[in-house]
């Protein structure tokens, strides 16, 4: 959503969120706690998770920030399980991302796991830009196992590997993913893989048959990078990897029922 000029009415979120939250999906990311001047559309992030009803989800609730002070306003919601914070392994794109360069951004990595320790959370570690990027930034598969290796050191146990515009080829992910389980089988890593209409299958196929089994994914494939330098790509479609795991006999353990019914409904939100 938070790409969107026009603001969505908070009433709308919560019902859509409340949709999703009866799927059975493990975690949704339902907001972020950012700069409203940054990002308007999240302002609402506090009053949308006062609103949401989870008595009879078994979905854990994740919430994106930017800063320490983000971290600590999602921190002092009991609701919220993880705290997600994208890192990138790209010096340009932190410091666009997140107005702080690589090495601040670490200190501030380390600052918010405690808190999250302190809190009983958990923080997610997004490593965005970690199949490449546009601004000639220096990027090897050795810079990312470093990177890797440093955030598990600090005590992170859940890494999302993070294709942010979409430039992954299937071969960099057989490649990649693999390595990075290898050398750290102890850590839940998961993939965040942006796409084409036409490429998301075997972009999805290289990160299963590699062994990943925890996908960030959106409905219909809404939203993406505004840094993509074709205007097409998105995110992973969730329909689609469903489709995927139901090809190979995975149990997705979802209702389908109300999936369909989330599906119908997100076109009132996203038109």
């Amino acid at each position: 959503m938070q790409g969107l000029h026009d603001f969505i009415a908070t009433d709308l979120k919560v019902a859509y969120i409340n949709s999703l939250l009866q799927v059975g999906f493990d975690t949704i990311d339902f907001g972020s706690f950012v700069s409203p001047k940054a990002i308007p559309q999240m302002r609402d992030t506090a009053d949308v998770l006062s609103k949401l009803d989870l008595s009879n989800s078994k979905s854990k609730l994740l919430a994106i920030i930017a800063n320490y002070r983000g971290a600590e306003e999602a921190a002092s919601h009991p609701e919220i399980s993880y705290l997600g914070y994208p890192f990138s392994i790209s010096e340009t794109f932190q410091r666009r991302n997140t107005n702080s360069g690589i090495n601040d951004s670490f200190d501030t990595v380390k600052r918010m796991n405690e808190l999250c320790g302190a809190r009983n959370k958990q923080l997610l570690v997004y490593l965005s830009m970690g199949f490449g990027n546009p601004y000639g930034d220096e990027w090897n598969e050795e810079i990312v196992l470093q990177w890797a290796e440093k955030l598990i050191d600090e005590g992170i146990q859940h890494i999302a590997l993070a294709d942010t515009i979409g430039i992954a080829s299937p071969e960099q992910i057989s490649s990649l993913y693999p390595l990075l389980k290898s050398n750290f089988p102890e850590t839940d890593i998961g993939i965040h893989l942006h796409s084409t209409p036409n490429t998301w299958q075997k972009k999805i196929e290289a990160a299963y048959k590699s062994g990943c089994r925890s996908f960030d994914t959106t409905v219909k494939g809404y939203g993406g990078c505004p840094m993509a330098k074709d205007e097409l790509t998105g995110n992973i479609a969730t329909e689609n990897l469903i489709i995927y795991l139901q090809s190979q006999n995975e149990p997705i353990g979802l209702d389908m029922d109300k999936f369909r019914e989330a599906m119908e409904y997100s076109g009132k939100v996203f038109g």
